[in-house]
């Protein structure tokens, strides 16, 4: 089982619709949609390459072409994966979207992209109204939703889809296409567009394959949001690529309603994020009892490091190991990770996929030996790695050195070739695998009138990896209150996304800077941990 190239032909949305249906797996299940609500419906391989058809010959009649930039702003549901892959057929470029993102993350992200066209839904148009004057370039609002029109650029997906023809083949579509474009965090500065080619699917195709070990007869779920490249890179194309059933639950996390979804549906193979297993391992041990898990053969992690205390207990409560992976937005796909067939060093990332060369290397360029920690450095061409950030040239090219990707993670490899994650060479904050900008929140922070200065940390946290701690100094005039508490973390909220959310607040009489006036988050960071600061000669009097 194999990810077929047919005639050079490298369309992501093609290989994953229509040439699984050439290869006989038109009638196959490609998904089981189950809602929030527990409706359970099955989409087979012709389902998905009819739907997704449509919605190209929908897009292509509105004046779109190949290399415009189209976005989902949607949670979890069957359309996200029809307009996905539809709009990948006709060579578009699509980019996801968070739905709990707010006003400022929104005109981010489809500003610098110049996007012509959104798919929503009704309950997020108040969103986009509020910005839809900041949004020159956006043509097209197409909700899911409605039944009819509401106006002649606010469309209904519904309506259009009813007069849409389903007679569209992928133009021939050269490897070096653009595809899929996620947006990822600064430490210093907006979000950066990280756009992909469609010769991505063959490393996607071949992770899925050889680490997460997916066979033609597995049920995989993948439950990872879409706004995520793991949930675009495995909650999509990597398993369709090969002609996988997936189960896709629109529903949030629920212990209980977890395990029956993964006995119920005899899911085999099962990938997850390391919060979410932190929190089953939190549960009662008696809510285990009495499940039948004998279906499951794998599970595996993604999005922050795993706790080896969380391997023990999967081992103990599931009678299963967890297998860690590693990867970037930037990389496209699985990059180092522990496996099936590799003895898993609890802790550990694991040692490099084939096609990978990881290596460490000092500040000054020297490669490292085992035992000592430097930056983790990928060597460069792998299939799905990342072709730009989009309008950034200057930053692109300043993350390759003599042929490395400079991943911004420190790490340490040991004598026999598995990766230790250490941390972060920038400020960036992992919170439950989201990867959120310091700086997003503290600009955000500062739109409130009561806040003079903000400063914005990641803290450890036994839960979320690591929290978000905000540092405010308020005007003169003002005094903290718990209504001002509830203010700020609503303001972040509507203003970058509910995941940016602060999970402490602390009221400081100043913000620790350079003499430059740069924020020195690892004074803050020290101050908070009860550490040393350490040098500390260029901050401001």
């Amino acid at each position: 089982m194999t990810c077929i190239i047919v005639h050079e032909q490298y369309n992501i949305g093609h290989i994953c619709t229509r040439l699984q249906c050439e290869r006989g797996l038109g009638a196959k299940t490609a998904f089981r949609w189950i809602s929030a609500h527990q409706e359970r419906v099955d989409y087979s391989f012709a389902d998905l390459d009819r739907e997704s058809s449509k919605f190209s010959t929908i897009l292509r009649s509105l004046g779109f072409a190949r290399g415009d930039i189209l976005f989902t702003f949607l949670p979890k549901i069957p359309e996200q994966f029809f307009c996905f892959l539809g709009a990948l057929k006709l060579q578009a470029i699509c980019g996801t979207l968070f739905s709990s993102f707010g006003d400022e993350a929104i005109v981010d992200r489809l500003g610098d992209a110049g996007a012509k066209g959104l798919v929503t839904k009704k309950s997020l148009l108040k969103k986009i109204a509020r910005v839809r004057g900041q949004l020159p370039q956006l043509k097209y609002i197409i909700v899911v939703d409605i039944e009819e029109h509401i106006s002649d650029d606010v469309l209904s997906y519904p309506a259009l889809m009813r007069k849409a023809s389903s007679d569209f083949t992928a133009p021939l579509t050269a490897p070096d296409t653009p595809s899929v474009l996620h947006y990822t965090s600064g430490s210093t500065g907006k979000p950066k567009g990280v756009l992909h080619v469609h010769r991505s699917v063959l490393h996607q195709s071949r992770t899925a394959r050889e680490v997460l070990q997916l066979t033609g007869s597995d049920i995989f779920w993948c439950t990872a949001d879409q706004g995520w490249v793991t949930g675009t890179a495995y909650g999509i194309i990597g398993p369709w690529s090969l002609g996988i059933t997936q189960v896709h639950y629109g529903g949030g996390y629920d212990a209980k309603l977890w395990l029956d979804l993964l006995e119920r549906e005899a899911v085999t193979v099962w990938y997850s994020a390391p919060t979410a297993l932190r929190m089953l391992m939190r549960e009662d041990a008696k809510l285990y009892m009495g499940y039948k898990l004998g279906s499951l053969r794998h599970i595996f992690s993604v999005g922050e490091p795993l706790n080896p205390e969380v391997i023990s207990w999967a081992r103990a409560t599931l009678g299963k190991s967890i297998y860690d992976t590693w990867f970037q937005t930037e990389t496209g796909g699985i990059m180092i990770s522990n496996r099936p067939g590799l003895e898993i060093r609890p802790g550990s990332m694991g040692k490099p996929v084939n096609g990978i060369e990881a290596a460490i290397i000092a500040d000054n360029g020297e490669v490292l030996g085992s035992g000592r920690q430097g930056a983790l450095c990928l060597k460069s061409g792998w299939p799905s790695m990342f072709i730009s950030y989009l309008n950034n040239d200057t930053i692109y090219n300043q993350k390759f050195h003599h042929e490395y990707y400079h991943t911004g993670d420190t790490a340490v490899r040991d004598s026999d070739g598995y990766y230790w994650f250490k941390g972060r060479s920038d400020d960036i904050i992992n919170t439950a695998g989201h990867l959120i900008s310091p700086f997003e929140i503290e600009s955000a922070l500062l739109e409130v009138e009561e806040v003079a200065e903000a400063g914005v940390i990641g803290a450890p946290d036994a839960l979320l990896f690591e929290k978000v701690v905000a540092f405010v100094c308020l005007h003169k005039q003002y005094d903290w209150s718990k209504e001002l508490e509830v203010k700020i973390r609503l303001y972040v909220s509507n203003k970058v996304s509910s995941m940016a959310t602060p999970q402490e607040i602390a009221i400081v009489d100043s913000i620790p800077k350079n003499k430059s006036g740069k924020i020195m988050r690892r004074v803050l960071r020290a101050r908070y941990l009860g550490q040393d600061a350490g040098d500390i000669s260029t901050m401001e009097d």
